[in-house]
């Protein structure tokens, strides 16, 4: 399936947005925010929780039983909803929940959606800098102080003039840090830890690469699609889809890209 109905191009577009919309004065409301309350997801680690993101996708999925409801969901905070429509809306209400609780604006709300073959809209909203995102249909822009204009990634024919960032080494198997190390030592400059704010960079033609483990679905698909439209390459390690998560390589150039996964594929 590909959308290619321009009034439901539209239509998504617009939802998105609504989605958004309603997601930031929820974030805004508890960033920065003393008292707020972190729950721990796991027994052992930690994968913290708080009240903005459970209250942010329940009110992005209130905006969805009403304007889409034939719709499936898959949210990070309250699972999965079945359609009819052949269309999956997936939430991540706040990718870098971790940067949210210690107020560093690299946090964001990460909207996808599309058939089961991947995503074909994704957005990538910031709250706190008043910036969005949206990669959709042919086309991707960004949003900032009332002004649009569209973004593109930018040309990088040489691995060693790459900038790469990740959220390495604190992420991923030993044997993938040593992956992403064989790429590291061969780029310009490595920055760490921008969570999704990252790909809204390499979108923007401000940075090269991305190399990332360990990611669920709703963590890539709103990025994905964002890069995706703004030019850009994103596969799993192995040059494949990516939009289930897992292990994912992003670039603004092909030739990066080649030679990223060559190195990621070799045999330490």
């Amino acid at each position: 399936m590909t959308i290619t109905s321009t009034q439901l191009q539209n239509d998504l577009r617009q939802t998105a947005h609504a989605l958004a919309d309603a997601a930031r004065p929820i974030a805004l409301k508890y960033f920065r925010g003393a008292g707020l309350a972190v729950d721990n997801k796991l027994s052992e680690g930690f994968d913290p929780v708080t009240i903005a993101d459970r209250e942010i996708e329940l009110a992005m999925r209130d905006i969805l039983a009403r304007q889409r409801p034939d719709d499936a969901i898959h949210g990070e905070e309250f699972g999965p909803k079945s359609g009819s429509s052949g269309l999956t809306w997936v939430l991540d209400p706040i990718d870098g929940t971790r940067s949210f609780i210690s107020g560093t604006p690299t946090w964001g709300v990460l909207i996808a959606v599309g058939p089961e073959t991947g995503p074909e809209l994704g957005v990538i909203d910031q709250p706190f800098t008043a910036e969005r995102y949206i990669g959709a249909f042919g086309q991707a822009e960004v949003t900032h102080n009332g002004k649009t204009r569209e973004i593109t990634v930018r040309g990088c024919r040489d691995l060693q003039d790459a900038v790469l960032f990740s959220t390495f080494p604190e992420v991923g198997t030993n044997n993938e840090r040593l992956a992403f190390e064989r790429v590291r030592d061969q780029v310009k400059l490595t920055r760490y830890g921008t969570d999704c704010y990252a790909y809204a960079l390499l979108a923007s033609g401000q940075i090269d690469l991305i190399i990332e483990a360990g990611l669920n679905a709703y963590d890539i698909q709103g990025p994905l699609a964002l890069i995706q439209q703004a030019g850009g390459i994103v596969t799993n390690w192995q040059g494949g889809p990516a939009h289930d998560g897992g292990q994912v390589i992003a670039a603004g150039d092909a030739a990066v890209h080649r030679a990223a996964l060559a190195l990621l594929s070799e045999q330490g």
